[in-house]
């Protein structure tokens, strides 16, 4: 991985392909926290008004447990939604982040926890303010979660529904028999290996034989180690071939 142009981070594969991203700055990414800052209000109410019935018996027991809910929902509720929704709160999904690893790779458990911790410091003394300098002053816009825990956060605008029959027009795609294949395969590409995939399908004709050999490979490696086909469906494939069954169950 290295830094690029302003506000972009460029990453290499260890097959030597070449993708890059836009990162977040601090402005959206507040607008982001705004959105899931109301998303816990609502929440937390909601508990608040369950848990009043506990005063009946006890108000200083009814204080203390929406205490601690709203505790647990403020701390819950980014960990719960960055782990099973791909590195997205709701507030992220509206403003199109993405929190990834700093190289590029999905989240893994203990960046989701570490860098949700890490928030309350962030939000000193109000407002995300020591987050936001942070962004600021570094090179990557990390906030301090974001710097403990080696992550990122990408903007992840919306490109369009693509047209696949530009690509895999009249084509018999033998991955679609092998839909937990597909599906595993969704799950551990992202939309900047999937759109290199479909652009490199689209200009395929701009480049040389041999770089187009070459290209088309490297893809091959790359994909077939994220979700390995069995020979049956791959056996015999050409590259290029290979390619467009993989932008097809991608896209499809």
């Amino acid at each position: 991985m290295y830094p690029s142009e302003a506000h972009t981070v460029t990453f290499r594969t260890p097959e030597n392909l070449e993708f890059s991203l836009t990162l977040a700055g601090p402005a959206i990414r507040f607008v982001a926290w705004l959105i899931d800052m109301l998303a816990i209000a609502a929440a937390s109410s909601l508990a608040a008004k369950i848990l009043a019935g506990i005063s009946i018996f006890s108000q200083d027991a009814a204080a203390a447990a929406v205490t601690l809910a709203y505790f647990g929902i403020s701390v819950g509720y980014g960990m719960a939604m960055e782990w099973f929704y791909g590195g997205q709160t709701l507030g992220k999904r509206l403003m199109r982040l993405r929190v990834l690893d700093a190289q590029g790779l999905r989240l893994r458990g203990y960046q989701v926890v570490i860098r949700n911790l890490f928030r309350f410091l962030d939000m000193l003394p109000a407002s995300y303010l020591v987050g936001g300098v942070a962004c600021l002053f570094s090179a990557r816009c990390q906030r301090l979660g974001d710097m403990a825990a080696n992550t990122i956060v990408i903007r992840n605008p919306d490109p369009g529904r693509p047209d696949l029959e530009k690509v895999a027009a009249g084509k018999f795609n033998s991955f679609r028999s092998y839909r937990h294949l597909g599906a595993r395969l969704r799950q551990q590409v992202t939309p900047a290996e999937a759109g290199l995939a479909f652009q490199a399908l689209l200009r395929r004709d701009e480049l040389e034989d041999s770089q187009r050999v070459d290209l088309f490979k490297r893809l091959r490696e790359h994909f077939s180690a994220k979700a390995p086909f069995p020979p049956e469906a791959a056996e015999g494939l050409p590259d290029e071939q290979y390619v467009r069954n993989v932008v097809d169950i991608l896209y499809r």
